[in-house]
């Protein structure tokens, strides 16, 4: 089955290497990662399972996955990693990927000089070294570009506080960060983070990245776990008190090139978080159905009632087109930039689906349901939490129709439908204006 998308031809079935990517993933997350195995995880230090996180770098390579092959990784593409997230959603799999891998590996692959993509991304790639990503901020879904415009008022300078970087000259020279960031992924146990800071003051300011070691070769850095509403993505607050950081890359003087590839990275995360988002939303729907299946009122199982199959039917159909624009979205993005970017559009959509998923799971399985004992609610809890961080849903929409031209195109027809409008009335007029009725032609 094959599609013409965007220009541009998409093979919509996956490979025998795909599936079995996919199939392997969800094997060893049957074993490792049930309910029981994800409370105890995020009651841990960490807020993962470190067993499980070395199986999935030496067992799978997962972390290395869409690294490139000279760096220690796998080679494989954007979708591929999508597909193995997918699965990790379906679990609630609680573990450093999404920061490390998403988020931090793209950046440093980007930007990144040689030596120091050398010094980390092998380490990345095979799961010795976590890493997370620490932006200021309202809403990381900004500073990738996902929610607003990361050229405008966040990477402003004072205004968007945040984190102050300077240039010390002199002696060991390099740079030193000031400030706070909260809502970090995996912030308080990232053996190195990767910091957006600003420099130049607040008239010139540019946005740069700095990398930080882990606490040992930062004495100023305090790290303090936060508690977030979805126990399963651990979040921290960084407090960076004349901390030496190194510059990712080189400083070109104008920041452009770092705002520009936080939007690629941005694109790419919105792919993956959209099928992470339609795996939980999947198995939040598979345990619904198994649910109604079994509990029974006025002696039959309640999932015989039509009103309930019209439910669970709804949230199917959302489920499914939810799959469907994930796929397409991880497709574009490992595109190189030559295809249509709709992770944000994307993400909407399976941020949505898992909403509803969770949401008919909480209510059809009554009074259980909402108990702290139930994995329900951690569904629930998901849904809620990556909207927070990544949303809300219509902005996502809102920054997706910006970037189209949807609203300059809806104006551009109401001005032209104004123009062709005065005209016809203008005709009118002269023309009975010239057939000797001086009076002007109303309705």
């Amino acid at each position: 089955m094959r599609n013409q998308l965007g220009g541009l031809p998409m093979d919509a079935r996956f490979t025998a290497e795909q599936e079995e990517i996919r199939r392997t993933v969800r094997e060893l997350l049957l074993k490792r990662c049930g309910p029981e195995e994800v409370r105890a995880a995020v009651g841990t230090g960490e807020g993962h399972d470190a067993a499980l996180w070395a199986a999935f770098g030496e067992q799978l390579g997962l972390p290395g996955l869409a690294l490139p092959e000279a760096y220690g990784g796998v080679g494989c593409s954007l979708t591929e990693l999508a597909l193995a997230v997918e699965e990790l959603g379906r679990a609630l799999a609680p573990s450093p990927l999404l920061s490390t891998s998403v988020l931090v590996a793209p950046l440093v692959l980007a930007l990144g000089t040689e030596a120091q993509r050398a010094e980390l991304l092998p380490r990345v790639a095979s799961g010795e070294l976590t890493a997370a990503l620490a932006v200021p901020g309202p809403s990381l879904g900004v500073a990738l570009a996902l929610t607003g415009d990361n050229r405008g008022e966040w990477a402003g300078g004072g205004r968007a506080g945040g984190v102050q970087a300077r240039r010390v000259e002199g002696g060991r020279g390099g740079w030193r960060l000031y400030g706070e960031v909260g809502q970090v992924l995996d912030g308080h146990s990232a053996g190195v983070l990767v910091v957006a800071a600003h420099a130049g003051g607040f008239a010139r300011s540019r946005t740069l990245l700095f990398v930080v070691r882990g606490p040992a070769a930062a004495p100023g850095l305090v790290r303090a776990r936060q508690t977030s509403l979805d126990e399963t993505r651990s979040q921290a607050r960084l407090e960076l008190r004349d901390v030496e950081g190194e510059l990712l890359g080189i400083d070109d003087g104008g920041g452009g090139e770092v705002l520009e590839a936080l939007s690629g990275v941005g694109e790419g995360a919105a792919a993956v978080l959209a099928a992470e988002a339609v795996g939980a939303a999947d198995r939040a729907l598979e345990r619904t159905v198994a649910y109604v299946r079994q509990r029974e009122q006025f002696g039959r199982p309640i999932g015989s009632f039509q009103a309930v199959k019209h439910r669970l039917a709804d949230v199917y159909v959302q489920v499914q087109a939810a799959r469907s624009a994930a796929y397409y979205a991880a497709w574009a993005a490992a595109g190189d930039g030559k295809r249509e970017r709709v992770g944000g559009l994307a993400l909407a959509q399976a941020l949505e689906a898992l909403r509803i998923a969770a949401g008919e799971g909480v209510q059809l399985h009554g009074g259980i349901g909402f108990t702290w004992e139930h994995e329900a609610q951690l569904y629930f809890k998901r849904a809620a939490g990556d909207e927070l961080l990544f949303g809300p849903v219509h902005r996502l929409r809102g920054r997706a129709a910006d970037v189209a031209g949807v609203f300059e195109s809806a104006s551009e027809s109401a001005s032209e439908s104004a123009s062709e409008s005065e005209s016809e009335s203008a005709s009118e007029y002269e023309y009975d204006s010239g057939s000797g009725d001086r009076e002007e032609v109303r309705g």
